[in-house]
């Protein structure tokens, strides 16, 4: 009875090993199974991959410049997505053919804007005039004193070379003197590039405001003589005592 006791716990302590012990399977026979949506977006990503690929190879450098011209001249016709029409196409092209002609040569914006441009032209080009007297001053104001403080610095400071300039003893008033007017004459520079750049300015607005806003008739000025009241002695004793001054009256309409 002990030895089929024994016999009984040694078996049973094998099943319980044999339990314990983890499932084996062959997992490099199994395969995953791919259903058919996994494989459609497959093939669909590796077609954009190969179109993309076929795109950047096509594409020269030549034709991205040609089409990214093309995609600008095709955003002139929009603003903020509404397409424009034909009456404000030219508008514009007629305001940009107005700046760019003055940025060439000033006065030819406003010889095209029309108008009153027999007025502009002059007043554009005395300021250029102007500009330059006043750098022509400037440049020999500077001229002056420089060579004054050159003959100065060879000689010590003994003497002098130009006789206007005899009562400058130092050579530091002579060197203030000097980037006094060189500051000036550089300072016309820039003034008369503003005032070109000013010219270009008057051609656009006006070629805009032209096309856009017509006024016509609709504001009429009459200037006549009046008589106006004062206070002053003087005028009551000039006119008999009636206390008014001769004047003149501007009457403007807006119909």
């Amino acid at each position: 009875m002990r030895y089929i006791l024994l016999l009984f716990f040694v078996a049973g302590l094998h099943c319980m090993v044999l339990a314990q012990q983890p499932d084996q399977v062959d997992t490099a026979q199994m395969e995953p199974v791919a259903t058919p949506v996994d494989s459609i977006a497959a093939d669909t990503v590796k077609a954009d991959s190969v179109l993309a690929e076929q795109d950047t190879v096509k594409e020269t450098r030549k034709e991205r410049r040609a089409r990214v011209a093309a995609e600008k001249e095709q955003e002139k016709y929009y603003y903020n997505g509404i397409k424009k029409d034909s009456a404000r196409l030219e508008i514009e092209r007629l305001s940009r053919v107005a700046w760019k002609r003055s940025l060439i040569l000033p006065g030819w914006g406003q010889h095209t804007n029309k108008g009153l441009w027999w007025v502009k032209v002059p007043v554009i080009y005395g300021g250029f005039v102007g500009a330059y007297l006043v750098f022509d001053y400037w440049h020999w104001y500077y001229t002056k004193f420089l060579n004054e403080l050159a003959y100065r610095v060879e000689n010590n400071n003994e003497g002098f070379q130009d006789p206007d300039l005899q009562n400058y003893r130092s050579i530091e008033g002579l060197v203030k003197q000097k980037d006094y007017a060189r500051r000036n004459r550089d300072l016309t520079i820039l003034v008369t590039a503003g005032w070109w750049g000013l010219n270009v300015v008057e051609a656009y607005v006006d070629s805009m405001l032209k096309n856009r806003w017509d006024i016509g008739t609709a504001i009429t000025m009459k200037v006549s003589p009046t008589l106006l009241p004062s206070n002053s002695y003087a005028n009551r004793s000039f006119l008999g005592g009636y206390g008014v001054t001769p004047g003149v009256k501007l009457t403007m309409n807006l119909n």
